[in-house]
Order: C-alpha cells, then structure tokens, then sequence
C-alpha cells in the first residue's frame, strides 16, 4: 500500500510516500524560514502564500523521488488541523482536489497524532501504552496512547508553548527567527546554574504547562542587568533558561508516567530534537527505570512522513473524508 503524506500546518510545506507502515521512499520539505526571519516569526499571510506556490513542486518531488506516479498511490493523508489556518487550507484543498480528480481515497490526519506516532517510523519503537510528550513551537502536550488511534490529552500549556517561549527570548536577546536552536548552541558555552529561572510547577500533581512566567523571568534578568550597566552574559541566560523549561518538560511527563503506572516514554516535536531535552530525559528515565523512545531530529520537526504514518492507521478504523470537510485550528485529540 502506497501513501501520499501532504503536510501544510504552519511554515513548511511537506509531501512523503510511505509503503504500508515501516518504509518510507521518500520524504521532502520546504522551509520558509527565510521569509519569517526578517519579522521574528511566522507571518500567516505570508505562510500561505508560499505554501501555494510550494505544494504542487514539493508534491510533485516525493512522487519523483520515491520513483512512483500518482496513479501508483492508494491513500492520500492529509494534514486537517490543528495549525495557522490559512496554510492548513492549501494543502487540505489540493488534497482533496487530487482525491477528487483521482478517486483515490483521502483521509485527514490530526497533527498531533502525526507527532505522537513519528517514533513508529523508526525501527525501534514502544508497545502500547506509552505516555508522549509533544512539544514545539505551538504546543507542550503529554498524551496517554494506547493504539495508534486512540489518545488521551493528559496535559498541555496553559499559555506559551515551550517552543514559543525558546523563540521569544531568542528574540529578547537578538537572536533571529527561528532562535530555538542558536538558545540551545549558546547554552553549550554556559552554566544552567548560573541564575535561578523559576520552574512553574501549578498545583499538585498538575500535568499542564506554563512558560509565560519563565520568559518574563528572563525579561526581568536583563533589565535588570541593563540598570545596573552589567554586560549580559548570554551563554548563562541561554543555559540557565534551557535548563528551566528542560527540567519542568522531563519531570512533568514522567510524572504522567508515574501517574498512569505506564513504563514507556516517547518524545516528539521539533523541540524533542533540543540536545539537552533528549539527553535529561535519557537520564532520568534511566533512573525511572523508564524506557525512552525518540524519533530521528528529521521525523521530529513537521513533516508528511508522519502524517502518511497516521493516515494509514485513519483509513483502518476511520471512513473516507468527505470532500466538503473542512480544517480547524485547535486538536481535536481528547
């Protein structure tokens, strides 16, 4: 059985063929990082407009690729929601065109099950259940999964995503857009325990997230640093704040474990690609006595290859999307 994944959620337009559910032929994606940079972040408007003109070559680069025509395809899975929904729509409609024009069959796909079900593209993968954290720049979410079809929302942020918050003092410090990644590099250089960043816990054995009061810590840090003329030690800041958003991340999720006497641990979102995020959580699984499961950094950030994945497990369980279906912007997930 031959997929076609189409991915349009946010900034990267992405298309994946997968043979039944453990060989993927071909994976590709266009970042429109370029564009956004200049701006600090994703501009909707022009997220979409990109996505229009990317879609039709990006798809066109997967069928290539994986050395297979259209006609050769049995499913199209296509991202439906959550995501900027503008950029949710090129790719939706241009699915369900193809469906259309085709006859093949077309199933949406939500985006968080294509993170949660990403380690199912690697050779070595858990049993159900397993707890997963999913984190990136629009969600911090622990999911209990028990099939590849049924999830339970055990967690999320109640206001910036982990992902979101990286980005935001990246841009309080000068970093460009995306600044995620140049935190993580900085921080190599500093010591996490250099400032004492506070670590938002909410009440007893709560599983939801917050990270607004941790970027407004940092704020305040450097403000204060400013009044006083001190340089800003940026490597410090990096790291300390790193370790601050890794620590809650880590001991929230295997708090879910605990909770749920679940033994497997799985990490997805382009976050989950963060170095120190993989290696604290690696720890402290160890002592757990927990097994960890994380996907390759290429199957973590958005991509078709997992939405193709999802779809597959869709189209046994779920009937055949109507073409008047239509996306939305939150996850449905429960």
């Amino acid at each position: 059985m031959l997929t076609l994944g189409i991915e349009s959620s946010c900034d990267d337009t992405a298309a994946a063929v997968l043979r039944d559910t453990d060989t993927l032929l071909s994976s590709v994606l266009t970042s429109q990082d370029r564009i956004h940079t200049r701006f600090g972040g994703v501009v909707p408007e022009l997220a979409s407009r990109n996505h229009l003109e990317a879609i039709v070559p990006v798809v066109n680069e997967a069928l290539y690729r994986a050395d297979r025509e259209l006609k050769d395809i049995d499913l199209i899975a296509v991202t439906r929601g959550p995501g900027l929904i503008g950029s949710l729509l090129v790719g939706f409609s241009y699915a369900k065109a193809l469906s259309c024009v085709t006859r093949i069959p077309l199933v949406g796909v939500d985006h968080m099950a294509g993170h949660i079900l990403s380690v199912f593209l690697e050779e070595e993968h858990p049993d159900f259940p397993f707890i997963a954290l999913v984190v990136s720049g629009g969600t911090s979410s622990i999911y209990r999964a028990d099939s590849f079809t049924n999830f339970t929302l055990l967690g999320r942020t109640r206001d910036d995503a982990a992902g979101e918050a990286f980005d935001k003092v990246a841009k309080l410090l000068g970093f460009p857009y995306p600044g995620g990644p140049i935190i993580s590099r900085e921080a190599l250089a500093g010591d996490a325990e250099a400032i004492k960043f506070p670590r938002s816990w909410l009440e007893k054995d709560s599983l939801d997230f917050s990270f607004s009061g941790l970027k407004t810590s940092v704020l305040n840090h450097c403000n204060r640093e400013k009044q006083k003329n001190r340089p800003l030690n940026i490597a410090d800041i990096c790291a300390s704040f790193q370790e601050a958003a890794v620590e809650v991340l880590v001991e929230k999720t295997l708090l879910a474990a605990a909770q749920e006497d679940i033994r497997a641990v799985v990490l997805g979102g382009g976050v989950s690609s963060n170095p120190r995020l993989r290696e604290y959580m690696k720890d402290r699984c160890r002592e757990e006595k927990k097994d960890l499961f994380v996907p390759r950094p290429s199957h973590c950030t958005d991509n078709a290859a997992m939405i193709a994945l999802a779809g597959v497990h869709v189209h046994q369980s779920d009937p055949i999307l109507a073409l008047d279906s239509d996306v939305y912007c939150r996850s449905l997930l429960a």
